[in-house]
């Protein structure tokens, strides 16, 4: 029989924003795998069908969770003080490093970026950020352009083999050699040392792209 509590009601009405943060609360809990429209439903007491009124679907609904999760990066000065002496290198170092914890932060965060930037959805403020930095050197913004891509890419890549490494340990599946717990504190991370490694590879190659082809001389046979 129906709860005498509940006769005449008004249905639950949430907004956008409330079922944006109710699905990175289960991403956060459950992960993507168990992301559904269902529990989605279940956890704000509608049916999922209420949902659509939002969100045309589920990719747009995982598109504002991946825009939320790269707004969460911490801001990077490109201009003033704080950006002196740094150049346009430090800046684009530090978008990036900016954009790994902020998906780091989320439990397959760079899952969700990666599949909604492969459909065009949402999350374009990396490619934003990261370009404006590269323009910083003096490249043409088709350049820059690409080199934030690249960036994005890689540290996509990067954050996603992280978050698998982390996920399958806390499961007790990894060999030892490979495992991802904690390293001594007076030691850099191999996560680190290795996303450090790859951004300074891009920047470097980037750096060349600055420089004068070198001419040679040929010698007289």
């Amino acid at each position: 029989m129906p709860n005498p509590e509940n006769i005449g009601a008004k249905p639950v009405r949430h907004s956008r924003e409330d079922v944006v943060a109710a699905a990175l609360g289960i991403l956060d809990q459950h992960g993507l795998a168990d992301l559904t429209m269902r529990r989605l439903g279940a956890t704000l007491d509608v049916q999922p069908s209420a949902l659509y009124w939002h969100f045309a679907n589920k990719q747009t609904l995982l598109a504002s969770i991946a825009d939320r999760i790269v707004e969460r990066a911490r801001p990077v000065p490109h201009t003033g003080d704080d950006c002196a002496g740094v150049g346009w290198q430090g800046t684009t170092r530090a978008e990036a490093y900016s954009l790994r914890d902020a998906l780091l932060a989320f439990r397959d965060g760079a899952e969700v970026v990666s599949s909604t930037l492969a459909l065009g959805l949402g999350a374009g403020l990396p490619l934003t950020l990261l370009s404006r930095a590269i323009e910083g050197g003096g490249f043409d913004s088709r350049t820059s352009g690409i080199a934030a891509a690249a960036f994005v890419h890689f540290v996509l890549g990067h954050v996603s083999h992280e978050q698998q490494r982390l996920q399958a340990d806390s499961f007790g599946v990894v060999a030892e050699a490979s495992s991802a717990r904690p390293e001594p504190s007076d030691s850099i991370p191999l996560a680190v040392e290795s996303f450090e490694f790859g951004i300074s590879l891009l920047l470097a190659g980037l750096e060349l792209q600055r420089r004068p082809a070198r001419t040679f001389a040929t010698k007289p046979v």
